[in-house]
């Protein structure tokens, strides 16, 4: 099987252009894979302290009172 480049380089000349090639699919394949997860990623509600009220209630570490009355406090 012969090749359309001959001489000594040619070799290196291919490797190094599969390799551009794979870093350049690579990197592509990257930048979407980011892309999607920085989209899809869920977004907070922005009201985490109520989300930890909450968690605390359910482990037990505040009564359902301590929860009621701290929750109007950060509601305003």
């Amino acid at each position: 099987m012969t090749w359309p480049y001959y001489g000594g380089g040619s070799w290196a000349w291919m490797i190094g252009m599969m390799l551009v090639m794979l870093v350049l699919w690579g990197g592509i394949i990257a930048v979407v894979i980011w892309a999607v997860r920085a989209f899809l990623q869920v977004r907070g509600t922005g009201d985490s302290a109520i989300e930890t009220l909450r968690r605390r209630l359910a482990a037990g570490e505040i009564t359902e009172e301590e929860f009621e009355r701290t929750k109007r406090v950060l509601q305003g």
